[in-house]
Parts: C-alpha cells; sequence; structure tokens
C-alpha cells in the first residue's frame, strides 16, 4: 500500500469492519468505505475485501490515506439571486439547498461554481485565489439547507480584509429560525463551547467549557413570535462557528424545526412539516453587515424570509389563533 497518512491502531470492539474502523480512527465511515475498495486497508496483516466483515476485536489494522486532490472548480450556468455587486466583492442571497462549495459529494452545482461562470459572463473578474482551485473566494459558509446572505471576495485584498473583520467577531449577522416550544427565557445569550462531536464526526457539540478542544461561539437569541408548539426567534452571532444556531438552539431545548441532524419536531407538527414537504431546518440568514475592506464604507444589507419558511410560519400561526 502507499499513500500520504497511514494510521495504525487495533479494534477496540467486534463490530462490521467499516464501522469498527471508523470508531477507531477520526475517518468517516463512508471513507473508510472507499478506502477498504481502493486496497488501503489492512487487518493482521491482510488487504480487507468486504466493508461488512466482521471485525476481531483486538484485530490490527493499517489504514493508507492518499493524499486528497483538490478539484479545480468549472463555470455552471446557474441563476443567482445577487444582491450587492461591485469590482472587489459579490452579495448573494442563496437558496435552501446549494452547497457553497465544491467537496466530496457535490462536485459541482455549488454557489461557486454559479460564481465563476457569472464574474465571466458579466464582465465582473474572477474570484479571489485565496480560498483554493475548489473554493475561490469564499470567506465564510452558510450551510447547504441554509438560505440567505454571504459575501464572497473577487480580489485578494478583499479577501483578506473580509477575513479579518471574520476572525474579529466585527461582521453583523442576524438569522432567523423557527424552533420547536418557546424559548425560556424568551431573550437571553448562548455561551456555549463548539467541537466536533465524539460520537458522530458529522455533528458539532457543546463542549465543556474547560476543554481544550473546539472553540467558544456566542449566539445572542429574542423569541419574536410565538407560534403553535414553536417560535420565530431571531439570533444574532458574535462568532460564527459551524452550526452554530443549529447547536445552541438545541442545545437550550429548542431545536429548529426541520433539523434532520440535530432537531426533534415536537409531534403535533409532524403532519405539517409532511404536508408541506419542509425537510430542512428552518433558519434564513436575513441581514449581513461589515466594513467595505476597500471602499472603506459600511454596508449592510437584507434578504427576505423565503417562500417556504413564510409558508411555515403562516401555517403555524393560523394554528396558534
Amino acid at each position: 500500500m502507499s499513500g500520504q497518512e497511514i494510521i495504525t491502531g487495533n479494534v477496540s470492539a467486534s463490530a462490521r469492519l467499516d464501522k469498527a474502523l471508523a470508531d477507531a480512527t477520526q475517518l468517516s465511515r463512508a471513507r473508510v468505505q472507499t478506502l477498504i475498495a481502493e486496497g488501503q486497508v489492512e487487518v493482521d496483516g491482510q488487504s480487507a475485501v468486504s466493508p461488512s466483515a466482521k471485525a476481531r476485536a483486538g484485530a490490527v489494522f493499517r489504514i493508507s490515506v492518499p493524499p486528497t486532490v483538490e478539484a479545480e472548480a468549472k463555470p455552471q450556468k446557474i441563476p443567482l439571486n445577487v444582491t450587492y455587486e461591485d469590482e472587489h466583492l459579490i452579495v448573494v442571497n442563496k437558496p435552501a439547498g446549494m452547497v457553497v462549495h465544491p467537496a466530496a459529494g457535490n462536485y459541482d452545482g455549488t454557489l461557486v461554481n454559479a460564481l465563476l461562470y457569472h464574474c465571466a459572463q458579466n464582465g465582473g473578474g474572477s474570484l479571489s485565489g485565496i480560498g483554493g482551485v475548489a473554493r475561490p473566494g469564499i470567506v465564510h459558509r452558510i450551510d447547504k439547507d441554509t438560505s440567505g446572505l454571504l459575501v464572497v471576495a473577487k480580489s485578494d485584498a478583499a479577501h483578506e480584509g473580509l477575513a479579518a473583520q471574520f476572525a474579529q467577531h466585527s461582521v453583523h449577522r442576524r438569522y432567523l429560525a423557527v424552533c420547536g416550544g418557546h424559548p425560556n427565557p424568551a431573550k437571553g445569550t448562548i455561551n456555549e463551547r463548539l467541537g466536533r462531536s465524539d460520537s458522530n464526526r458529522k455533528k458539532m457539540a457543546v463542549l465543556d467549557k474547560n476543554s481544550s478542544r473546539g472553540k467558544h461561539a456566542t449566539t445572542h437569541y429574542e423569541q419574536i413570535t410565538r407560534l403553535d408548539s414553536s417560535a420565530l426567534i431571531e439570533c444574532r452571532l458574535e462568532t460564527g462557528r459551524t452550526h452554530q444556531v443549529r447547536v445552541h438552539c438545541a442545545s437550550i431545548g429548542n431545536a429548529l424545526l426541520g433539523d434532520q441532524l440535530y432537531g426533534k419536531t415536537p409531534k403535533s407538527l409532524k403532519p405539517l412539516l409532511s404536508r408541506l414537504s419542509f425537510a430542512r431546518q428552518a433558519l434564513h440568514a436575513a441581514e449581513l453587515g461589515f466594513l467595505h475592506p476597500i471602499l472603506d464604507t459600511n454596508l449592510r444589507f437584507s434578504a427576505d424570509l423565503p417562500d417556504d419558511m413564510q409558508e411555515l410560519i403562516d401555517e403555524l400561526a393560523h394554528f396558534n389563533r
């Protein structure tokens, strides 16, 4: 076997091989399955051939992880909702369901693909190269199934200036969300350290405040409208951690409606979400404000709720009357 990184160890429990190796490493189960198929996994000195094979507790494994090759994003003609644009940067209102940049499982159809085409066709130049060939111009992200505003840099100077503001937590970000239940208190601040979950690498989790892992995160929330078994809330972010609003809201018992990873929809609302085919987290990046990194002017933008969230809120308000 050959590769850049070698991971070795012992299987700690008897289970399916892919699950046992995922539990013993920082790799996802899907990644382990791919590596087995590519002949990059040995167990007790023999090449593993089946992810479903029974793993013997105490078995010695060796995994060779080939270096990641970053795929270059290609321009694609995909409609964009542009809120603001100049020669330095562009602000877009991303729809739910669109991935921000190419990655494993989503190599095209992303916001980056759409932006590359847009800039080429509209004389808007290119995107900043700081993010690499797969993530040109990307300064910050919002989740695939979150809608709303984000800013993308066209030049390296704009990228550096925006990145500094995000690092200093000086960027204004206001989200609108529909959560299950009614927050108590109705207004407050959540200060919880966030990091990767030990039990599920796809999830983030609240960590002990004294933990050396993760990063501190602060979310200010306020209930705007009390709805049926739910509430429309606003969340203002001081920090911008992965899944921050979703994890913080879940941590106080008010997970976002439709959240497949962190949510638990109130039983009484399941028929409504099913009827509306609402299967994403009810989260929208409604406001974005920052200092223009080149022109030194204050900019602030807002984006109305998308139709699916507005319909959900209208239905929940009707039930609450």
